[in-house]
């Protein structure tokens, strides 16, 4: 992140942190709390404040390690997986629509209330108020007046709005504590009687209530690629504004509950004025005028933080889908102001479906709180596996929380137990949300995999210290038969494979003895000089790779042995120019039956990877090596930016619709983010093989993939083997792996059960 774009310093961070934690939901929640819980909402809320405060930290470690926008949907794509990154985002993304939906009700909500009594103060009827729709029509005309609002102008409530709404809880804090100072002391226990009548099953419902009450502390995370100096502001920022909140919040409850009833009971009150218990409240300290106050106050935060969670909603899904995990329509911005217009669109009519979905405040609040409570769960399980693998320790000084790995077990197991209990107790949240990650999982599979997972694999190659904080430690594996190639495959093993965060392993072969133990001599001195010929450019170079030597009857299956036992995530193979049949058969085998990526790799003589300059990649519709491809590609960009032809081969009768169709898809593909220049070409030939070795005469090196025939299996094919035969330049054959390894199921499984001290650590070298 450029330095000039960090413009926030520790008050408008901290601000920012208020505006998303001081707002209209405690004033909304608050009578609902009371409710479930009695005079217990304020243990309950104090237990939420400690959750929170277990949650701020690690936040803060995690956003002071990685100072980027985006909060925990970047946290996971830096230490969990693209998988894993498009859940947090998706459900992130709705948790801001579900609030934004709490804080549109209830603004339609209290417009009625504020109509009613206008309607009555001059004798007009107020039937029409009564219905649900006018509400919804209410909020909907809310909902879509900012939602243009944020299309005009990408600027939030403001800093102002945040300071007049810290102004009207003090005001409201001062009336109820001259209020509680003239009433007798002898009255605050018969107010506080019963104080667990709602029993534990009511605290722990109304803990997960309004828990979303105090969730505005993450807003802080989700700008920090703009804050000035992150390793001090950050902290001071999200425990300033947290520790601000909670103690306005607190105090509030508690005025309410004792100087607020008039010598009644919070719970008659509260069971007589669900959803304005405060406002109630306030008419006992301030009289009429105060409960209007209040109310007209309540109407306008809500407007505010349905602006703010409108807002930071619509940039999750702005990112998400600059990352490829969203349609391309949802990063279109508009073309004179520069903001997200698409994302905002669709964030706006997911509110608004929503809101037809959910039959109440509570239920939006509830829903709200269960999603936010997973996510923050998810956000500790990133903080405890980024300190592990070393992601922190990276920030000199930076922020690191005390008591680990206490804060984030306890605190992620805070938040995930409150929200299973909230999806439990409030089915409609619960249900509301498996509707939701199912239709996100559906989605993905069949829109957004490909380009995500492809765009993450070019960002692993070009930052390789992902695989360090995402847990893995991957393996290339080279078999070497021939000590003349060795240099040069090893050369190129290396260089896929980074060897400060990921290892090669030399493969040689000795084939059994056959014809007497001198041949297996023979084999064996042919064996070590492979051996050493790679070795010694490997050091040469700064690597320093693992070398085994085996003895079997039979290469191939050895090979696959091999690869299977060391769990290698990719295999390198020579290729000579001119291939046998019977060595056609046995790649194709191989290439099908190893559980890892495979590519094939024919080279002239002498020839190094880092001469590879102008790169040619033919593409033929649809395949499964775009990730591997992807991978290839940045790796071989790291060091250097390179030239990049993305080709189509249509065939001369093919007509204008199939040439663009082809010319739509290698756009997409050229949308790689990395190093060099990009371009595409589409050639009109019926000579698929022709027109590929006419490119690549201009180029130093050509990029196939190997594709699948209608039995399942790939194959080298007829237009491979021709550009392998007479192509003047290097060729690689890519072949991603078939199906999805088990460990890419377990690792989330694996990865949590890190949090459990005593259970057995993964040794670092990933064996």
């Amino acid at each position: 992140m450029s330095e000039d774009r960090r413009r926030i310093g520790v008050y408008g961070a901290t601000l920012v942190g208020l505006g998303g934690i001081i707002g209209g939901g405690m004033l909304i929640l608050a009578g609902v709390a009371f409710s479930m819980a009695g005079p217990a909402a304020i243990l309950a809320l104090a237990l939420d404040g400690v959750v929170a405060w277990l949650t701020a930290m690690s936040v803060t470690e995690i956003s002071v390690a990685f100072p980027e926008s985006g909060g925990a949907y970047t946290f996971a794509k830096k230490v969990l997986s693209v998988r894993a990154a498009f859940v947090v985002g998706w459900v992130l993304w709705f948790a801001y629509i579900v609030a934004g939906v709490l804080y549109a009700l209830a603004f339609a909500a209290f417009t009625v209330m504020l109509l009613r009594a206008g309607c009555e103060g001059v004798g007009l009827g107020t039937d029409w108020l009564d219905s649900r729709t006018m509400v919804l029509l209410l909020a909907v005309l809310a909902t879509a007046g900012y939602s243009i609002g944020l299309v005009r102008t990408s600027s939030g409530g403001g800093q102002w709005v945040t300071i007049g709404k810290v102004v009207l809880f003090l005001i409201l804090i001062t009336a109820g504590g001259i209020a509680m100072v003239r009433q007798p002391v002898d009255d605050i226990p018969g107010e506080l009687d019963g104080f667990f009548s709602g029993g534990f099953d009511g605290l722990i419902l109304a803990m997960g209530l309004m828990f979303i009450s105090l969730q505005g502390f993450e807003m802080v995370s989700a700008i920090a690629g703009e804050i000035k100096e992150p390793r001090k502001t950050i902290p001071r920022a999200i425990f300033g504004s947290l520790a601000i909140s909670l103690a306005i919040y607190v105090p509030l409850l508690f005025l309410v509950a004792t100087a607020g009833v008039d010598g009644g009971h919070i719970n008659e009150l509260a069971a007589a004025n669900p959803d304005t218990v405060v406002a109630a409240a306030a008419r006992q300290w301030m009289g009429g005028p105060g409960y209007w106050f209040v109310v007209t106050a309540i109407a306008l935060a809500t407007l505010s933080a349905l602006q703010a969670n409108l807002l930071t909603a619509s940039r999750i899904a702005y990112a998400m889908a600059q990352d490829h995990a969203l349609p391309a329509v949802v990063e279109r911005t508009h073309p004179t102001r520069g903001t997200p217009v698409m994302a905002i669109y669709a964030t706006a009519l997911a509110t608004v479906a929503i809101m037809f979905m959910l039959p109440d405040l509570a239920s939006a609040g509830a829903a709200a709180s269960l999603i936010f409570l997973l996510a923050f769960a998810l956000t500790h399980v990133t903080a405890y596996l980024a300190r592990k693998r070393g992601g922190p320790r990276a920030v000199e000084g930076g922020y690191r929380s005390p008591w680990f790995p206490v804060v984030p077990i306890v605190g992620g197991l805070a938040c995930a137990g409150l929200g299973v209990f909230q999806a439990i107790v409030v089915p409609e949240a619960g249900k509301i949300l498996l509707i939701w990650l199912g239709l996100g999982v559906m989605l993905y599979m069949a829109l957004f995999k490909g380009r995500a997972e492809a765009a993450d694999a070019s960002a692993e190659a070009l930052d390789p210290r992902l695989n360090r904080l995402r847990g893995k430690n991957p393996l290339v594996l080279l078999p070497i038969a021939n000590p003349k190639s060795a240099r040069g495959l090893v050369e190129i093993a290396n260089a896929l494979a980074p060897t400060e965060f990921a290892r090669v392993l030399v493969l040689t072969i000795v084939r059994a003895a056959r014809g007497g133990q001198g041949d297996s001599l023979l084999q064996l001195a042919d064996a070590q000089e492979a051996v050493r010929e790679a070795l010694s450019a490997s050091y040469s170079a700064g690597h320093a790779p693992e070398a085994l030597i085996t003895a079997a009857s039979d290469p191939w299956l050895e090979i696959k042995r091999i690869a299977e036992e060391h769990a290698c995530q990719s295999l390198l193979l020579g290729l000579p120019r001119v291939l046998a049949p019977a060595l056609d058969r046995q790649l194709e085998d191989l290439v099908n039956e190893v559980d890892c990526d495979v590519t094939l790799m024919h080279a002239p003589d002498e020839w190094k990877i880092t001469e590879a300059k102008r790169v040619l990649v033919p593409i033929a519709g649809k395949s499964d090596e775009q990730e591997l491809r992807s991978r290839i590609l940045a790796t071989i960009s790291r060091e250097a930016p390179r030239e990049i032809v993305f080709m189509s081969v249509v065939p001369t009768t093919a007509d204008d619709d199939v040439a663009n169709a082809a010319l739509r898809n290698l756009a997409r593909l050229a949308e790689m983010k990395i190093p060099g220049t990009r371009s595409v070409e589409i050639v009109r030939a019926d000579n698929v093989a022709a027109a590929i070795l006419a490119e690549a005469a201009k180029c130093d090196l050509v990029v196939l993939g190997m594709r699948r025939a209608r039995t399942g299996k790939k194959q080298l094919g007829t237009i491979n083997r021709t550009v392998v035969a007479d192509a003047p330049c290097a060729v690689m054959l890519l072949s991603t792996k078939g199906q999805i390894g088990v460990a890419e199921f377990t690792r989330p499984i694996s990865d949590l059960a890190q949090l459990v001290p005593f259970v057995p650590k993964r040794d670092a070298s990933g064996d």
